[in-house]
């Protein structure tokens, strides 16, 4: 069993000279056996509309086989409403191109599984968590996975839930602080990506099959 992962600049994996930001492919490599060949195609400044039209998603419908996972991580780029290169409505675009990519994985009869963008570190000056960052597209998300019949990791909760318990200060080492609060370090995709893989874990087979 192989591993498709597609996404934007938080899934995306990283070398030195991004160094110290890393993305949740490379976190999620550590979870997984060795056996296991996690293919990151994740690009930074992707939506699911630009990441289809330069034709990436089609580099997946030739590389995924019977039996592969797709994971598919979007939302953080599919928001810029001013770029129309990269903007799709949550409830538009935004699910009718999740739903392209979920039946690419069918048709080879592999595993899609959706994951909702991990959440942007954002307090106000009190130290108060500001939840809600990526707006309806987690729960358009949800709401096609329901539809599509398709598991969906709820990363953006989970992410939320544990910036509020980490407050302001305990949290920055997880970002690449102060330069942004929405890509990862080292420490952080790390974290996050074992939100992923208890997910993966909590579905049972085949998902789980791919953990240590």
């Amino acid at each position: 069993m192989r591993i498709a992962y597609a996404g934007d600049s938080t899934v995306a994996f990283n070398k030195f000279d991004s160094y110290p930001q890393t993305g949740l492919s490379q976190g999620l490599t550590l979870y997984l056996k060795d056996e296991i060949w996690l293919r990151s195609f994740g690009v930074n400044g992707r939506s699911t509309k630009s990441f289809i039209d330069e034709g990436r998603l089609q580099k997946i419908d030739e590389f995924l086989a019977k039996g592969d996972l797709f994971l598919i991580q979007f939302g953080h780029n599919d928001e810029k409403a001013e770029d129309p290169s990269r903007y799709a409505a949550p409830f538009g675009a935004y699910q009718e191109n999740l739903s392209k990519m979920i039946g690419v994985t069918r048709r080879h009869e592999a595993y899609p599984v959706l994951i909702t963008p991990v959440a942007r570190r954002r307090f106000d000056v009190t130290g108060t968590f500001l939840g809600g960052s990526h707006g309806d597209y987690p729960r358009a998300m949800k709401e096609l996975a329901l539809r599509e019949n398709v598991p969906c990791i709820d990363l953006n909760a989970l992410s939320e839930a544990y910036l509020e318990n980490m407050g302001d200060v305990a949290s920055r080492t997880m970002y690449v602080f102060p330069k942004d609060n929405t890509h990862l370090t080292h420490y952080g995709a790390v974290i996050y990506a074992g939100m992923i893989a208890n997910g993966l874990r909590d579905l049972g087979e085949p998902y789980c099959a791919v953990l240590l």
